[in-house]
């Protein structure tokens, strides 16, 4: 690979992985919030009651603005309380505005290097960045779609018995890739009629849901192969 291509890699790497980090820290963040908001004096709980959450988080936000304004009788457990929420309420706005920026960052760069894969329904910024990074770590797994496939964990595996004959989905490969084709997957399962055509004739055909998910995995492997096969310049030794 090119100096250029492995900084590109390198740079969908670590952006990824501060969305990781980020979107943890702020799933943390909320959990803390709904914890303080169990505990809150009733008064508190009733004035937030029914918020949706991006209300929630705004209405708690100001109390921290408002924090040195609060009159001198409140008691110092409710303003504590208040406090402690305003500040959580903050860090969620910030990390949800660093997730939007890392969004972006990695829209411009998958649309610089492969904006074929955006085309493709069922792939978004996020699961291209994914797919990318396994192709990039793994330039000699793509001479053919079968090894693709067993490098994203989706193709078959025999386990037949007796008279029966049946495969089973993969458990290995990379896992962040066959993350991302289980998304997109299932994102087509829910918007796109020539997958749900293709759903309901299998099983009719008696497939089973699992059986169906394993062959679509297998399709969307297929399809991202030679998208991405273009590419790739020869294999690294």
């Amino acid at each position: 690979m090119t100096e250029k291509e492995v900084s590109a890699g390198s740079r969908k790497a670590r952006g990824r992985r501060m969305k990781a980090s980020a979107v943890k820290a702020r799933t943390q963040a909320i959990n803390q919030l709904e914890a303080v908001l169990v505990t809150a004096d009733p008064v508190l709980r009733e004035e937030l009651a029914g918020l949706g959450n991006a209300e929630l988080f705004r209405t708690c936000a100001r109390f921290a603005d408002a924090s040195s304004c609060e009159e001198d009788g409140e008691e110092s457990v409710l303003q504590a309380t208040r406090i402690t929420l305003g500040l959580l309420a903050h860090r969620i706005g910030q990390l949800s505005e660093q997730i939007r920026e890392v969004d972006v960052r990695l829209a411009r760069l998958v649309e610089c290097h492969a904006p074929q894969l955006l085309d493709v329904v069922g792939i978004g910024p996020d699961t291209a960045v994914a797919l990318l990074i396994t192709v990039g770590d793994n330039p000699e797994r793509l001479d053919s779609e079968a090894s693709f496939a067993a490098l994203c964990g989706v193709s078959p595996v025999e386990r037949s018995s007796g008279r029966r004959q049946y495969r089973r989905l993969n458990r290995g490969g990379d896992r962040q890739a066959n993350a991302a084709l289980h998304r997109i997957v299932f994102t087509r399962l829910r918007i796109d009629p020539r997958t749900q055509d293709y759903y309901e004739r299998r099983i009719k055909e008696g497939k089973t849901r699992r059986e169906i998910v394993r062959c679509l995995k297998r399709y969307a492997a297929r399809e991202v192969f030679h998208l991405v096969k273009q590419l790739q310049p020869a294999p690294r030794s």
